[in-house]
C-alpha cells in the first residue's frame, strides 16, 4: 500500500503497536506462574458415626476441581504454641479460583451440613507461593 497521507500512516502505526502490546501483555499473563491454593481445616469430630457419609463423599467433590489431599489427619508435633485440638486436613488446588469454586460448588454444599452437624471446625483457603 502506497500513501502520502502522514495521518493515515500514524493511525496504522498506532494500531500495529497497540496490537503488539496487547499480544505481549496477554503472553505475559499466560506465562505468569500459577499460584496454588490450599484448603485447610482444623476440626474435631463430635459424632464419629454421623461424619462417615461426609468422609465417604468429600473427595469426589474436590477432584473435579483439581484438588488432592496433602494432609488428612496424622500425627501432629507441636513445636511452638498450642497444638490444634482436632485433626488437620489440607487439600491442594491448582489456584485460589479452583479452591473457591469447589467450596461453593453444589456438590460440596450438599454435604457441608453433615460436617457442620458432626464436627466443630475452622476452615480457610490460603494462596501458596508461585510455582
Amino acid at each position: 500500500m502506497k500513501t502520502n497521507n502522514p495521518a493515515l500512516l500514524a493511525v496504522l502505526a498506532s494500531v500495529a503497536v497497540g496490537a503488539l502490546g496487547m499480544t505481549a501483555s496477554r503472553a505475559q499473563e499466560l506465562s505468569a506462574p500459577q499460584r496454588p491454593a490450599f484448603y485447610i481445616s482444623e476440626f474435631a469430630v463430635t459424632d464419629p458415626e454421623g461424619i462417615k457419609p461426609y468422609s465417604a463423599q468429600v473427595e469426589s467433590t474436590f477432584e473435579p476441581f483439581g484438588g488432592r489431599y496433602v494432609v488428612r489427619g496424622g500425627q501432629i508435633a507441636s513445636l511452638e504454641g498450642e497444638a490444634p485440638k482436632g485433626r488437620i486436613v489440607m487439600i491442594a488446588f491448582p489456584s485460589m479460583e479452583k479452591a473457591q469454586a469447589w467450596y461453593h460448588s453444589p456438590a460440596y454444599r450438599e454435604i457441608m451440613p453433615i460436617r457442620h452437624r458432626t464436627a466443630t471446625s475452622r476452615v480457610f483457603i490460603v494462596e501458596g507461593a508461585a510455582n
